[in-house]
């Protein structure tokens, strides 16, 4: 896990911290789409974030592709964006999943259909930080579990009372959001798209989970007519 980070400035910045560069900066994708949103907000956050927050959010800051390692194995979870968000007087460590078409990968049952000792131990810390009992449902999306687990680690390592894990959506139809919405269920939330709500986990944190809709206009590449940086 890096502690030294760099400014993005530019949408390349963002390019350059995507595991293959090439493939996964298209348009119509989540990389692209979420790099033009956050560097076309100047510094602050995306409206559509910003609106399921209250009072006013400001950000302290956001770092793209941000790794947090998790119990059980050596693969860490990689928030699209990595924020601390300040509302009032909380400070927040937020998760911000990205999607446009792309699933939330393996259900429960699928990934820990075989489990390695790695796998139950991390699938064990993630229930219990989440309230939930271990095996959990196994129709719950991995992923969803993971990103928010992030958030939960970085939370308690800058010493916060506050964590939330916020999809950001630039599908027009909102898909895949009937995973999410099982997801927030699980831990006794109901939410629909530009939604969010908060949960009072285990440890004591408040977890806020939320689905924010992206303007569809950050799925075009805004470079195609020029130098556009936001």
């Amino acid at each position: 896990m890096t502690r030294i980070y760099r400014p993005a400035t530019s949408l390349e910045d963002w390019r350059d911290g995507l595991a293959d560069r090439d493939k996964h900066w298209r348009a119509g994708y989540s990389a692209m789409a979420t790099a033009q949103s956050w560097q076309a907000a100047s510094g602050a956050l995306p409206r559509e974030i910003a609106r399921l927050f209250n009072p006013e959010p400001e950000l302290l800051f956001a770092i793209p592709e941000h790794k947090v390692p998790l119990p059980g194995g050596t693969r860490d979870s990689q928030c699209d964006v990595f924020a601390l968000i300040r509302s009032g007087t909380r400070t927040i460590a937020t998760a911000i999943e990205a999607k446009v078409n792309e699933p939330f990968g393996d259900t429960i049952e699928t990934w820990y259909q075989s489990p390695t000792k790695g796998r139950k131990d991390r699938l064990s810390a993630l229930c219990a930080w989440l309230g939930l009992p271990f095996p959990c449902d196994p129709a719950l999306r991995y992923q969803l579990l993971h990103r928010t687990g992030s958030a939960i680690v970085e939370a308690r390592r800058f010493g916060l009372g506050h964590a939330a894990m916020i999809v950001q959506s630039f599908a027009p139809d909102a898909r895949w959001i009937e995973d999410f919405q099982m997801f927030a269920s699980a831990l006794g939330l109901t939410l629909d798209r530009d939604q969010s709500a908060p949960c009072r986990l285990p440890c004591g944190l408040e977890l806020t989970l939320g689905w924010a809709s992206g303007d569809p206009m950050f799925l075009k590449d805004l470079t195609e007519d020029g130098p556009w940086t936001g």
